[in-house]
């Protein structure tokens, strides 16, 4: 991949950061996405958290126009940066937030910086987009441009929360992502409900012919996994392997 020269300075980031409006600070917890074909760790997905460990969103809450583009670019500089310090191997994946993102070859400047600065490998980063109804705002073209942009760069996409809301098929068609985490709401109890066998069992049909790979997040009990991997599903996210744990990399659990 080539890497754009750019120098990185966490200080001035984090000043930069302040200067348009971030004026809060906030850390991760980070929860394993796992591979139960070798049962290893695929990936840890970073979790925004107060620095006390609060939730997401008392974060989240704190995020507007104004600072948005700001603490997207610090997310991935300290997701990056406690990876590294953590010694992570596996995938790194970090949530970003498209309306954030004006173009993505100039956005993803400081994240190369930082990988560079941190020793992480940029191969090793997933960015993964949240598929929700504030995507109704921004569009299609944008969407598929950063996707195809990022691809481009060599990271490897997904998109988040798939059932939820609103699907953006036109996504699919255009730049399918390499990753697709099913909702938790098609997750929970599909063992015993028709309806939601019938959608999952088409979405991974899709999937299997665009060329990429299912998530299934959010798994709490053994009867929901047991029926996913029933459907060819390998990788898996939820409480079932591991809770996410504060600012450390915790392993993960598979069931008999």
């Amino acid at each position: 991949m080539n890497q754009p020269a750019v120098l990185f300075d966490e200080s001035h980031c984090e000043q930069c950061a302040c200067g348009t409006g971030l004026d809060f600070s906030f850390t991760f917890a980070f929860q394993p996405i796992v591979d139960v074909l070798n049962k290893s760790v695929y990936a840890y997905e970073a979790l925004v958290r107060g620095t006390e460990g609060q939730g997401a969103m008392s974060v989240l809450s704190r995020v507007n126009d104004q600072n948005r583009y700001a603490f997207d670019q610090v997310c991935r500089v300290k997701a990056v940066k406690l990876a590294s310090k953590l010694g992570m191997e596996t995938m790194l994946s970090i949530n970003f937030m498209p309306n954030a993102v004006y173009r993505a070859e100039y956005c993803i400047r400081t994240t190369l910086a930082a990988a560079k600065t941190y020793n992480f490998d940029t191969r090793k980063i997933i960015f993964e987009l949240t598929e929700d109804e504030n995507l109704t705002s921004t569009s299609v073209d944008h969407l598929v441009s950063i996707i195809e942009a990022y691809q481009e760069m060599g990271f490897s996409t997904a998109i988040d929360d798939f059932g939820a809301g609103f699907s953006r098929y036109n996504i699919m068609i255009a730049s399918p992502p390499n990753l697709l985490k099913l909702d938790m709401a098609l997750i929970r109890n599909v063992h015993e409900e028709p309806n939601k066998q019938a959608v999952v069992a088409g979405i991974i049909t899709m999937m299997k012919q665009l060329g990429g790979q299912i998530i299934a997040e959010g798994v709490e009990t053994k009867e929901e996994y047991f029926w996913l991997r029933s459907q060819g599903i390998n990788l898996y996210q939820g409480y079932l392997f591991a809770k996410p744990g504060f600012e450390c990399l915790p392993e993960p659990v598979f069931p008999a």
